[in-house]
């Protein structure tokens, strides 16, 4: 599956939105990816992370565990990991920071790949990575369905994607005046009230 094909999931599950949207990072964009539009249909969801296993083992070989951030990774993560036949397990935020819970344990010379849904910045999966080096086992790198950074994040390991976008994304008070005259809308869920 190409990178046409994946915005092709996304444009067909209305999952691509344009506007002016405040993402997760805080940074503005006229660009939103509704990734979770794309996980509600278990078909849909199937195709594009057995898509991401494929590019994982291709880039990665054998992988034994994948782990990913809460809440948004862990749909791709637990998909992706079937696609590979492999477990998934998944980081959680605790007193800010985030580590493995419920029992979750990373065992001596585990072959790991972080998963996440859609990279930006690259902050959460580099919270996710470092909890994940606080454990024994061999991280081979991350992968993710969409890098909206176009490849310009770097989230401290090789880091591959199905597809990469150059969306632009600004500072708050840097919006270029077509996008400051519409309203702002924040579509995530980090940081809901």
């Amino acid at each position: 599956m190409n990178g046409d094909a994946i915005l092709d999931e996304f444009r067909d599950a209305g999952a691509l939105l344009e506007g002016h949207f405040i993402l997760s990072s805080g940074l503005r964009s006229p660009v939103f990816l509704q990734k979770m539009r794309i996980f509600e249909d278990p078909v849909r969801s199937e195709r594009v992370c057995s898509a991401l296993g494929k590019l994982i083992r291709e880039s990665f070989g054998q992988v034994d565990l994948v782990v990913s951030p809460a809440i948004g990774g862990i749909v791709p993560g637990y998909e992706t990991a079937r696609a590979l036949g492999c477990k998934a397990l998944f980081v959680e935020r605790e007193a800010g920071e985030f580590q493995l819970r419920r029992g979750f344990e990373i065992p001596e010379g585990a072959r790991i790949v972080m998963v996440e849904d859609i990279v930006t910045t690259g902050l959460s999966s580099r919270e996710c990575i470092a909890a994940i080096r606080k454990h024994p086992g061999v991280l081979l790198g991350a992968a993710c369905i969409v890098d909206r950074s176009n490849g310009k994040a770097d989230v401290g390991v090789p880091l591959v994607s199905l597809l990469k976008l150059d969306v632009p994304a600004y500072p708050a008070d840097q919006l270029p005046p077509e996008l400051a005259a519409i309203p702002a809308v924040k579509p995530g869920s980090r940081a809901l009230a």
